[in-house]
């Protein structure tokens, strides 16, 4: 195992052990802190290395799988980029027609979908491969969470996550969060030792009635880098407690 792994190893274990340790706020050395105060304070150290952390390792170190590398000059690899640029070849060409159902669709966000259909049914009818909806840890298929398709070679047995993005052009130096990937062990769906790849779809807004789109590209994420960002979320059923509402239409008093 490598020493980066070991790095982002030892950190999902030290962050498990803070969450699970009793007491935390013995740690601290203070005794007036709560386990809370320790936790965040150490969530939010930026002495830490959050930052620069190979995506590969995230993923061995939480799902004990491998990221591969994509090799243009191996068989298997050679094909499945061949296959992906036709098929994107093909869908960008049926988008251009401006009666398709995909302008119908109002908000940009929502496209990937139709490209994560049509990418299934193209790739899945291609000979030689299989493309399906990769199920969770428990068996579920679960469309939303990284990635968004399983790609297989069938002659190699090479398993690809494929996951389509679209971004507006111009954009690709933004500094804007993008790829989202939550380490959960039930609803994980990096299952297998996998090449990992992002399909970019680049796209102008809408001309028209119509979306335009520019073009395409593959990117291996073998090297990919990403960061750990601390945050604190909350669900509605958090925020609409009984015990917390202070007043609501009908029941306050008439001026």
């Amino acid at each position: 195992m490598s020493m980066r792994v070991h790095k982002v190893t030892a950190l999902f274990t030290s962050l498990a052990f803070f969450l699970a340790a009793a007491p935390l706020a013995a740690l601290s050395g203070h005794s007036d802190e709560t386990d809370v105060d320790v936790l965040i304070r150490w969530l939010l150290d930026e002495e830490r290395e959050l930052t620069g952390i190979r995506f590969a390792d995230v993923v061995y170190a939480t799902a004990g799988v491998r990221v591969l590398p994509v090799n243009a000059d191996e068989c298997a690899d050679a094909e499945v980029v061949s296959a992906l640029g036709a098929t994107m070849d093909r869908i960008l060409s049926e988008f251009a027609d401006p009666d398709h159902a995909v302008h119908r669709i109002p908000r940009i966000n929502e496209v990937s979908g139709a490209i994560e259909d049509r990418m299934q049914e193209i790739l899945d009818a291609k000979l030689g491969f299989s493309c399906e909806f990769p199920p969770t840890a428990e068996g579920r298929v679960q469309r939303a969470g990284y990635p968004d398709l399983r790609l297989k070679h069938l002659a190699s047995g090479k398993i690809y996550y494929v996951d389509p993005k679209l971004h507006r052009k111009g954009s690709e130096r933004s500094g804007f969060r993008t790829f989202y990937f939550e380490p959960r062990t039930r609803t994980n769906k990096i299952l297998e030792d996998a090449a990992h790849i992002i399909v970019g779809v680049t796209h102008t807004g809408r001309e028209g009635d119509a979306w335009t789109f520019a073009k395409w590209n593959l990117i291996d994420l073998y090297e990919f880098e990403v960061r750990l960002k601390a945050e604190f979320q909350a669900s509605n059923r958090d925020i609409y407690r009984a015990d917390a509402v202070l007043a609501e239409s009908g029941t306050s008093p008439a001026d």
